[in-house]
Formats: structure tokens, C-alpha cells, sequence
């Protein structure tokens, strides 16, 4: 700032001088007076706009801050403690759910999405029928990503839609999962070897088969998981009120589950894992 000051002053004293000896002086001292003249404007012109970089606009911030590509809820609840912040991560919009509407089962694709003030989350989600859905956070049971490209994402929608409607039978077959294999799953979950005991549906189609998941495989095996067969042998583990995971039982569950399920007569010839 004082620069700003002192040069105005300095170059009004320069130019007075200047014109009082311009003419008189020989051509070499008035080339250097005039070099010296335009050094001190362009002086000027810069301590003026070092001045203003420091100076943000009126009314607006003079750096911005990049928005996150997801949203955290936070919702507050009292304890002994004081008020503790829970947060939750919201979908984005665009991604694929299965989702629970008055006791039906849809595939949808959220187009928007709005916070509560208590930290939940809604959504508003079209399914493949244009039909658009107002639904809350614990209405989803299960999410992926859709592709980039319209075509692929397209395409797994449509696949979606018949695996929600595949019977168990369906899903083993195009999962290429019997209940042997199934069996043989848990046994490996409930090792020893395995701390937590637990797969996930990407875990078990790379325990079974021996590669990555794609998000169809991910959706086939999540079901496959929950069905009674399944139950058998896992039990659900649930995260924000959605089931994520499947604990492998002890040994002695497992033996009273099967026992239980190969009662019914509807099961003893249906299912390989009642012979034994």
C-alpha cells in the first residue's frame, strides 16, 4: 500500500523535471529520461495490481472450495457424553437399487435425492417402467453403480430386473452354484484361517469361481444368499439397516439349521445337502 503512495508522487515529480529540462538536455540524456519515465509507469501499473491480487471482490470468497463427489449425512442423537454425530454416506444419484415399496420389490435407477434434518436420506427413484418412487434410505436393500455408457447401463438395468425376478433355482444355474458348492463355502468362511467368517457377495463368487464379481454376479449372489437354503449355513449381517455381508455359522447351528430344513418334506428332494 505505501508503494501505491510514494510512486504517484515520485512520477509527478519526474514528469515536472522532465518537462523543465527535456528540451535542453542533448538526445542521449532525453532517450535515457524517457526510458526512465516509462520504467517508472510501468512500476506504477504493477505495485497497483500486486496491491488489488490481495484484495478479494466484495461479497465473494477469494478461494473456492471443491464440493465432495458424495454427500454425508450427519444426525445428532444425546448421550451421557453430549451430542454425538453419526455419519451416513447418501447414494449418488444414478445408481441402481433394489428397493421395497408397500410390500413389493422393484429395480429403479435414483434421479435425485434430498437431506433430512434428522440425517436421513430420500431418494427419487424411476424404475424401468418410468414410474417415479419417493422412498427413504431404508427402503434400498441392495446398490451398484451403473456404467458410464448409456448402452452397458441400459443393458445391466434390464438384467437386474430379470434377477430380481429369477427364482433360487435360476440363480444357482446362472451363478453355476449347487448347494454343495454352497456348503463347501461355508466351511471355507468358518475356517480357522477366515477371522471374521464372513463373505460378502463379491468374496464368495471370488471364493467360488476365482474372479471379480461384475455387478450382476454381485446382485445374483446377494439373493442367492438370502434365500432359506442359504440361511442354512450364513446368517445376515446388516449395516445401516441393509444387509451387506453373510457370517458363516458355527458348526453347531449349521447341524441344527440343516436338520430343521431337511424336516420339511418340500425340501427333501429339492435339495442335495438333505441326502446326507
Amino acid at each position: 500500500t505505501a508503494s501505491v503512495v510514494f510512486f504517484p508522487k515520485l512520477c509527478a515529480q519526474a514528469t515536472t523535471y522532465k518537462k523543465q529540462t527535456f528540451k535542453s538536455q542533448p538526445t542521449r540524456l532525453r532517450i535515457q529520461l524517457s526510458l526512465v519515465n516509462k520504467m517508472q509507469r510501468l512500476f506504477l501499473l504493477l505495485s497497483i495490481s500486486s496491491a488489488a491480487a490481495f484484495v478479494a471482490p466484495p461479497g465473494k470468497s477469494s478461494f473456492t472450495v471443491a464440493r465432495p463427489a458424495f454427500s454425508v449425512l450427519g444426525a445428532r442423537k444425546s448421550d451421557d457424553d453430549g451430542d454425538v454425530v453419526q455419519k451416513q454416506t447418501a447414494l449418488s444419484v444414478g445408481t441402481f437399487v433394489e428397493f421395497s415399496e408397500k410390500g413389493r420389490v422393484h429395480i429403479g435407477k435414483i434421479e435425485g435425492s434430498e437431506h433430512k434434518a434428522k440425517g436421513g436420506a430420500r431418494y427419487d427413484v424411476v424404475d424401468g417402467e418410468g414410474k417415479l418412487f419417493h422412498i427413504g434410505d431404508k427402503a434400498v436393500n441392495f446398490s451398484t453403480q451403473a456404467p458410464f455408457t448409456r448402452p452397458e447401463a441400459d443393458k445391466l438395468f434390464h438384467q437386474l430386473e430379470e434377477a430380481q425376478h429369477a427364482s433360487e433355482v435360476d440363480l444357482q444355474a446362472q451363478l453355476d452354484v449347487s448347494p454343495d458348492l454352497l456348503e463347501m463355502a461355508w466351511e471355507e468362511a468358518a475356517s480357522e484361517e477366515e477371522e471374521t467368517h464372513q463373505l460378502t457377495p463379491k468374496s464368495f463368487i471370488d471364493l467360488i469361481h476365482s474372479h471379480a464379481a461384475s455387478p450382476l454376479e454381485s446382485y445374483m449372489a446377494w439373493r442367492l444368499l438370502k434365500t432359506d437354503m442359504a440361511h442354512v449355513f450364513f446368517r445376515d449381517m446388516k449395516e445401516n439397516g441393509r444387509v451387506v455381508a453373510f457370517k458363516a455359522k458355527a458348526r453347531k447351528a449349521v447341524d441344527n439349521a440343516k436338520s430343521a430344513f431337511c424336516s420339511k418334506e418340500e425340501n427333501q428332494e429339492k435339495y442335495d445337502i438333505c441326502f446326507v
